[in-house]
């Protein structure tokens, strides 16, 4: 039997609660190790395609051709990056989508003025305003968080409709937003003191360290609700 391909259909497992005294063919449940292990599976290679790979593309294409060439090819990859994915009829990471609609504007604003500088330099305030965009989305009771939470963790919708669930995806959001004005920070700072070439090189190591800090939290703090709120992972079931 061949294996589902991630993004193919439905989840094979999700976070949902126990069974109890439910008397109907309980689900599988799985080991919280196996399930971490598919939701760095199913969230790193859209972190790697959203940072690294555009960083690498950008160094090496400014070297041999310009930089103007390295910003049409980096905005290139990312949108090649979505249409794969359509074309086999899966979708896209919220984080690809995210980072790529950044990419758009970026470049366009480093076309526009011709500016390696400014290029790199507008993203900063990107990110601040997408700061303020999770911080918005808590305050008007819809944090970001929750939908991109599903790109990681497939869950029941009884599940992310309960009070602690979402005081989760709220606290979350506001972690990652402080995390974006981190990022932000320090994008700055290293734009300002470092040459082009180093620059590119370390702002995706800093940025990922950054995340690295936060997917932990994340992690934490998630595990701890699902532990206080009595859910499992568990295999989907299947007819």
């Amino acid at each position: 039997m061949k294996r589902r391909r991630e993004g193919s259909g439905a989840p094979e497992w999700s976070l949902t609660g126990r069974c109890g005294d439910d008397t109907r063919a309980p689900r599988t449940l799985l080991p919280r190790r196996r399930v971490l292990g598919a939701v760095a599976r199913r969230g790193l290679p859209g972190v790697v395609e959203a940072s690294l790979v555009p960083s690498g593309i950008f160094v090496v294409v400014a070297a041999w051709i310009g930089p103007t060439a390295a910003m049409l090819a980096v905005l290139a990859w990312g949108y090649g990056a979505i249409l794969r994915r359509v074309v086999r009829g899966r979708s896209a990471p919220s984080v690809l989508v995210l980072a790529t609609f950044g990419l758009t504007v970026k470049t366009l604003v480093g076309i526009a003025t011709g500016s390696t500088f400014a290029y790199f330099a507008q993203p900063i305030a990107t990110t601040v305003a997408l700061a303020a965009v999770f911080v918005g989305s808590v305050v008007v009771g819809r944090p970001l968080v929750a939908r991109i939470a599903h790109d990681f963790c497939p869950m029941a919708p009884e599940v992310a409709a309960r009070p602690a669930v979402v005081r989760l995806f709220a606290g979350l959001t506001l972690l990652w937003a402080g995390a974006q004005l981190c990022s932000a920070g320090a994008t700055f700072g290293m734009l300002v003191s470092l040459p082009t070439t180093v620059f590119v090189v370390l702002k995706p190591v800093a940025t990922l360290a950054l995340s690295a800090t936060a997917v932990g939290l994340t992690v934490f703090l998630a595990l701890r609700t699902a532990r206080h709120e009595d859910l499992v992972f568990a295999a989907a079931n299947t007819r």
